[in-house]
């Protein structure tokens, strides 16, 4: 049984006392909605990976409630993970870095390093501050799917798999944090998200590049994910409208996803309107995403954006959203 309540200072204690006995509560951040469980009692962290169906070598995000946590949970942190903190916490950035002892190998899915970040949404900082700890969180959604961006997202998801979903309204960012590498020398971005890669270079000057070998396992790091169970096919923008009248005529049932609202499609071919400019469409992508499937469609057409600022992190998960799926070799 998993209860809904809408996040008041009342329902607040009580997740965070559902937390302190080894529950599991689904809340907002401003990225998107996270599954949280106590960071430091295994068998919580544990049943996370059994809702979400994720394999146990993902590492989890731990959230903290300030930058003053950091050294809690990791060590020999260098200077710039502090520049980064106080530039950009709290907010949709995680820092990774050498863990510390306080760390498991189940949050951190065996590796040496632990992903660390203090979310700015309200309800999850006071849901923070109430529980008293550390909580580790992914998104709130099966593994693999698109990530929620509202309760009712994670409800459609996760219910009966966990026990408490927080409703604090619609996530404004709507696409998961940053994350940087910290562990291994020069900073490296391993997944673009809410804070563009121009804002970090401003307060680190230069941003390096790994080997994806020798890079950290991250959460949004495999090939296929963020993905609804209709086909997406990516397509460039001059193509989209000839490619879904292509579709339809071999009674394929199509939808398009959008920003140019007066795309001639074929009058059978459903449409998705995105909205032009970068942040709002940010927000508005998991939800357009998901509305796919509502449709009942065969297959999803979209373009890529412009790959600067958000541009990057929209393109990063429609790539994902859109490639072969683990199924189609098996």
């Amino acid at each position: 049984m998993t209860d809904f309540v809408t996040a008041t200072t009342e329902s607040l204690r009580h997740a965070a006392q559902i937390l302190r006995q080894g529950g599991l509560v689904a809340f907002p951040t401003e990225t998107v909605y996270g599954l949280g469980a106590d960071a430091e009692i295994p068998a919580a962290v544990a049943r996370v990976f059994a809702a979400k169906g994720r394999p146990a070598d993902h590492p989890l995000i731990v959230h903290l409630a300030g930058a003053e946590e950091l050294d809690r949970w990791a060590r020999d942190v260098p200077a710039a993970a502090y520049d980064l903190a106080a530039a950009f916490w709290p907010g949709p950035l995680t820092l990774i870095l050498k863990r510390s002892s306080r760390a498991s190998d189940l949050v951190t899915g065996g590796l040496d390093t632990v992903g660390l970040r203090v979310p700015s949404h309200p309800i999850a900082q006071e849901l923070l501050q109430a529980f008293g700890g550390s909580i580790a969180a992914p998104s709130a959604n099966r593994f693999g799917r698109v990530s929620p961006t509202t309760a009712q997202h994670v409800l459609s998801e996760l219910e009966g798999r966990i026990d408490l979903i927080l409703d604090g309204g619609p996530c404004q960012v709507g696409l998961e944090s940053t994350i940087v590498d910290l562990s291994r020398g020069q900073p490296v971005v391993l997944r673009p998200g809410g804070i563009t890669t121009e804002r970090l270079t401003e307060v680190l000057g230069s941003l390096g590049t790994l080997p994806a070998a020798t890079a950290p396992r991250v959460s949004g790091a495999l090939d296929s994910h963020y993905a609804p169970r209709t086909r997406l096919i990516l397509v460039p923008e001059a193509n989209l409208a000839q490619q879904a009248e292509v579709l339809a005529s071999t009674g394929k049932r199509v939808v398009v996803l959008s920003a140019d609202h007066s795309l001639p499609l074929p009058a059978a071919v459903e449409r998705i309107k995105w909205p032009a400019e970068q942040s709002s469409l940010a927000s508005a992508l998991y939800a357009s995403l998901r509305a796919i499937d509502a449709l009942d469609v065969d297959v999803a057409l979209a373009s890529l954006p412009a790959e600067q600022g958000l541009g990057q992190a929209i393109a990063d998960r429609l790539r994902k959203a859109a490639a072969p799926r683990p199924e189609d070799n098996g």
